[in-house]
């Protein structure tokens, strides 16, 4: 293939993953959702957004809850994290520290159950900022969390005989800034107000709501991807594969395929909440392949404005890629819905 066809095919793939639907009934109806939390963050210094005009001293709400579904897979591999205040089993945390995130498991749950357990706190311990935030210091320590979780989690399948692995997107909230990080095809949209004006009243204005796609899919066929892992020596197959196997190129646990290029290393980017940002969904690719982020972001948003909780919102939207859109894989979603004043 030469290099413009495998452009071609590429945002090709691009494309297809977030609008192809899956083609048969779900076998299962049931959605799990857990208890609401709030937490709220006050004073402080505002950060400076991306948007410098929206940028205002603010007190900023947190709702979010989560859903679940196996769909038609046998089991349920994913694995979430919902903690609106990380930063209870710290002392010393004058600075707010929420923490969501979802594991999607392959080949099994154990990699995912590992990462949801262990994960934030190995960040913590590698000095996620709970003072005065330091932005390069945090980042480092989100990078940190990651290696050392990974190279535990291979330890333990070595002896444990694992052979499973498992995507992630985490989002950290320190005061007012998100962090995002994630390996593999799960996903983080944000939904942000096109109006400028400051009004927090836009109950009608779900047109006015824009999708940003905040992380990055890891799969091998994606150049950057296919570069490092035949520089080890593996091999992208014809179906865009690693080893004819992987469909992602990123993530945790995976040993047999550490040493082909299949990496733990997360993409990681942070930004400052304006009064503009309303939500964000975080998503396995099961949700993703059933949702384009635009589609979602409206969605959610009709929801809200009609008055529904962030509980309901949540099974509302897995029960809608499952049920009505035949999602087939297990689907996990999170909606963390921001609220300023």
């Amino acid at each position: 293939m030469d290099q413009n066809a495998e452009t071609k095919s590429v945002e090709s793939m691009e494309r297809g993953s977030q609008k192809r639907e899956a083609d048969s009934e779900t076998e299962q109806d049931l959605v799990k959702s857990k208890k609401t939390k709030t937490e709220s963050s006050n004073g402080g210094n505002p950060e400076v957004g991306i948007d410098q005009n929206c940028v205002k001293e603010v007190t900023l709400d947190i709702e979010a809850d989560v859903a679940e579904d196996k769909g038609s897979r046998l089991t349920m591999e994913d694995a979430w994290v919902v903690l609106l205040d990380a930063t209870l089993d710290y002392p010393a945390n004058n600075l707010r520290c929420a923490h969501f995130a979802i594991y999607d498991g392959h080949g099994g749950r154990l990699a995912a159950e590992y990462a949801q357990k262990h994960l934030h706190g190995n960040v913590m311990s590698a000095g996620l900022p709970r003072e005065l935030l330091d932005v390069k210091a945090a980042k480092r320590a989100i990078l940190d969390g990651f290696r050392k979780t990974d190279e535990f989690l291979l330890q333990a399948s070595a002896e444990g005989g694992w052979q499973d692995g498992a995507t992630a997107v985490c989002i950290w909230v320190l005061g007012h800034k998100v962090f995002v990080a994630n390996l593999g095809d799960a996903k983080a949209v944000l939904a942000r107000s096109t109006i400028t004006d400051g009004s927090q009243d836009h109950s009608n204005a779900v047109s006015a709501l824009k999708a940003i796609v905040l992380t990055r899919e890891h799969k091998p066929i994606f150049p950057q991807e296919r570069a490092r892992i035949q520089k080890a020596g593996g091999v992208v197959s014809s179906n865009g594969r690693l080893q004819g196997r992987l469909e992602v190129s990123r993530g945790f646990g995976d040993r047999q395929f550490k040493k082909v290029g299949f990496i733990a290393t997360p993409d990681i980017h942070s930004f400052d909440l304006t009064d503009r940002d309303r939500f964000i969904i975080l998503g396995c690719d099961g949700l993703w392949g059933v949702f384009g982020p635009s589609d979602a972001v409206d969605f959610v948003q009709k929801l809200l404005n009609e008055g529904l909780p962030v509980k309901a919102v949540s099974r509302r939207l897995v029960r809608e890629a499952v049920r009505e859109r035949r999602c087939k894989d297990n689907c996990t979603a999170i909606v963390i819905v921001f609220k300023h004043s």
